[in-house]
């Protein structure tokens, strides 16, 4: 009889929660205890606070503006999404115009800020050498809509707004990126270009890096974003390995 466990192929090609077993009537302690990590780590990530004065310096020597949403503290964050998207009193932004204003905010996961938006924001800004780019902006408690504000400000043709996203079980630290052309308050979503699932196992941050610039060069040359630029981005850092079955048995 072969005793080889079906689901171990699989496991090791997803960090999904496959074939994890029984123990009685529940799940072995092991497999339990790592749910129990994950979801603690997700609940960490939603509510700890970006350090943007070290997210600053590992900026440098690239210039830098720090601004902050409507909402005032993070459980207002939370419960009220329409602050967030908002700028608060007394932030000054510098005028340009610029081609993109490019903006980090902390979103609903700190941790993925704080360990993919400084290597990120580098790779862009080393794909795009003649582009006229803005201060970096450094929002807390910021939702994907504040840049629309900021990249208006700023008299920007573009707005590209890099958040924490949503955590789930198998990952607390995706980040996302958001692109938005002739940014205005009220802009609809369906008007943006997403690059999602960026971090160290999902979209690595250089090839998210070049998909981005992509999307800003060709944003700008046909003057939108959203449903009417479709991706067709290079995939070279992106090729699967080769196919091959996922469960093999012996004939």
């Amino acid at each position: 009889m072969d005793a080889r466990d079906p689901f171990e192929e699989l496991r090791r090609r997803t960090r999904a929660r496959v074939g994890l077993g029984r123990a009685g009537d529940g799940l072995p302690t092991a497999a339990l205890l790592d749910f129990q990590m994950a979801h603690a780590r997700a609940r960490d990530a939603v509510h700890g606070r970006v350090d943007f004065a070290r997210l600053q310096a590992a900026l440098a020597p690239v210039a830098c503006v720090r601004v902050h949403s409507a909402a005032a503290d993070r459980p207002t964050y939370l419960r009220r999404p329409d602050l967030g998207r908002r700028l608060g009193e007394g932030d000054r932004l510098p005028e340009g115009p610029f081609d993109l204003a490019i903006v980090v905010a902390d979103g609903l996961s700190s941790v993925a800020v704080e360990t993919h938006a400084a290597e990120l924001v580098a790779g862009l800004l080393a794909r795009l050498a003649g582009f006229a780019i803005g201060p970096v902006v450094l929002a807390a408690q910021g939702r994907v809509a504040i840049g629309d504000e900021i990249g208006a400000r700023m008299q920007s043709r573009l707005a590209l707004v890099l958040i924490g996203e949503r955590p789930g079980l198998s990952s607390a630290d995706s980040l996302g990126a958001y692109l938005t052309f002739a940014p205005v308050p009220g802009t609809r979503d369906s008007a943006r270009n997403c690059v999602s699932n960026i971090h160290a196992h999902g979209l690595l941050p250089e090839a998210a890096a070049d998909k981005i610039a992509w999307l800003i060069r060709e944003a700008l040359r046909r003057q939108l974003t959203g449903i009417g630029l479709k991706e067709a981005a290079p995939t070279d850092r992106l090729e699967p390995a080769p196919a091959r079955p996922l469960l093999e048995h012996d004939s």
